[in-house]
Order: structure tokens, then sequence, then C-alpha cells
């Protein structure tokens, strides 16, 4: 318990840190939210006027108290832009952006687990270094570069799946929906195997060479039972890690994705809101991103310390 409220603690530190990171950041990029509101040709005493009407005129500390005054409360703000609430724009994405995220990252798990494991057990074979080989490959290939190849072949080629765009139906044509999702999710999912079974097959490795693991073949324990038996729960105490990661970073793709596929997510929105100068609705979600990356990581190590007991008795030490 100690060391998890430690955790809640330097995670809350973390997101103050990142929250000052976030709005410095922003307010010292080039252009104006006035500016870019209005365009080109407005008088001075208009830019002015909308300054004052977005607050953006006010000293850069007084607008970060205020900033973060309103997330306490739980306000995030209203867009530059449209004039709406910055929670309802998140909201409007969310459906596309999170099944996206997740059923990326549950088909890289389901990739990426078995080939790292068999990458592992059979290191020395054809099919272990062929699985390795194309991971690395898979690392070394940027994941828009995947997207457009998917799309030239399975879209443009043989027309099995669109090459882009959201129903505008949206889940209420749970069909298309999902045919607009299957490439990008298939994307993503590539660019998270390619990465997850490097750490699966070195954390197998390791078990492997583990002196219970070979006590456990001379009692007479096939390698596969012996690896099931005895050496997958220490395998996973790394593993879990990565996984927490890539969790994280899976939302984090698909929301770069999601400009390869025209979908309309948290991508496209983060895209415009930039090019807009739209600063609320930019640091908003820049810091969500961040705090998603945060929150996986403290729940990583708790995880951690659930799964292997030395890590308990290290918390208590």
């Amino acid at each position: 318990m100690r060391a998890v409220l430690l955790r809640i603690g330097a995670l809350l530190v973390s997101l103050v840190l990142a929250s000052v990171v976030v709005f410095a950041v922003l307010r010292l990029l080039p252009g104006d939210a006035a500016g870019a509101s209005l365009g080109v040709g407005t008088t001075t005493d208009q830019l002015e006027s909308l300054r004052s009407e977005l607050g953006t005129d006010q000293p850069v500390p007084v607008q970060y108290a205020q900033w973060v005054g309103d997330l306490v409360r739980g306000d995030l703000g209203d867009s530059f832009t449209s004039r709406q609430p910055v929670a309802d724009l998140v909201a409007a994405k969310l459906p596309i952006t999170v099944p996206l995220s997740l059923a990326a990252f549950v088909l890289a798990v389901l990739i990426s687990v078995p080939l790292g494991v068999i990458a592992a057990v059979y290191r020395r074979g054809p099919v272990g270094v062929a699985v390795s080989a194309v991971s690395q490959l898979g690392v070394a290939v940027p994941v828009f570069w995947v997207g457009v190849l998917l799309v030239l072949v399975f879209a443009l080629k043989l027309g099995w799946l669109p090459s882009g765009g959201f129903p505008r139906q949206g889940w209420d044509d749970p069909a298309g929906a999902i045919r607009s999702l299957t490439l990008p999710v298939i994307t993503v999912a590539i660019a998270m195997s390619a990465v997850m079974v490097r750490y699966v097959r070195s954390a197998t490795l390791d078990v492997l060479d583990q002196d219970y693991l070979r006590t456990a073949r001379s009692l007479g324990y096939s390698r596969w039972q012996a690896l099931r038996r005895h050496g997958l729960r220490n395998a996973a105490v790394p593993v879990v890690s990565i996984l927490g990661i890539e969790l994280a970073t899976s939302l984090l793709g698909a929301v770069v994705i999601e400009n390869v596929f025209a979908l309309p997510g948290l991508g496209t929105l983060l895209l415009t809101s930039v090019t807009g100068r739209d600063l609320p609705v930019v640091q908003t979600l820049v810091l969500a991103l961040t705090a998603v990356v945060l929150v996986m990581n403290a729940l990583v190590d708790v995880v951690q310390r659930v799964i292997d007991p030395r890590l308990r008795l290290a918390g208590v030490a």
C-alpha cells in the first residue's frame, strides 16, 4: 500500500509538471489564435478585441492558473475556433479513436506473444530466425508507409475494404464502421507487434536460460511443458511493462494513423486544432495523451508487484 501511495503521489507530480510543459511549449510556438481565427486583412482593433475575448491578452501565468483551475473543476474550456465546449468535441471523437486503439492493441498482443515465444524457443531454427527478421523489418518500416501499402493492396487493387473515411451514421452502421477501421487497426497492430515480439522473445530467452527450467527438463518435462508450468509467469513480469507502454502508445499510434485514413477521430481534431492555433483543444488533447501514458506506467508498476512477490518484498523493505 505504501508503494502504491508513493506511485500515486509521483503520478500527480508528473501530471502537474506535464501541464506546465504543455502549456509553456504551446505559448512559445509561432502564430496567434486571434490572427488564425480572423484571417488576413483584419485590423489591430479587431485583433485586440478578440484576444481580450479569448483571454490570450493576459499574462501567461494568469492564463495557466485559469486553465488549471478550470481543469480541477472539470471544465475543459471552449474551442477558440468553433466556440463549442472542448469536452463535447473530444467526446464526439472518442468512439472512433478508442475502438481503433483497443482493437489494434488486442490484435498486436494476439500476434506478438505467441510469435515472441516461438522465436525464443526456436531461436536457432529457421522459424525463429524468420520471426526475428520480420519483426526487425517491421520496426524499421514507418507506420504510415504500412498504411499506404495496405490501402494500395486491399482497397485500390482488391477493393475489399474502403481506403479511408468513416460512415456518417457512425456506429449505428456497425458493419460499415468495422470495415472502415479494419485497415487502420491492422496498420497500428503491425507496428506494435514488431516491437512487442522482440520484447517477448527477449523475456522468454531469459527464462529459458534459468536453472529452474533446466531442472524441470531433467525431471522429464518437455521444453513447452516446462515453459508453460514454470517459465511463462516469470517471463510475464518484463512483458507486462512493455504491454502497458504499448497500450498507451497504441492511442498515440491511432492518432497518427487517423490522418492517413482520413478518420474523423482525435488525430484529425488535433491536427486541425494545431493548424488553427486552437489552444484549448490542443493543450487538452496533449495533456490527456500524456496522462494516459503516465497512468499506464503507474498501473504497470502495480501489476508487476502483483505478479512478482519479490517486487512486493522490495517495496516493503
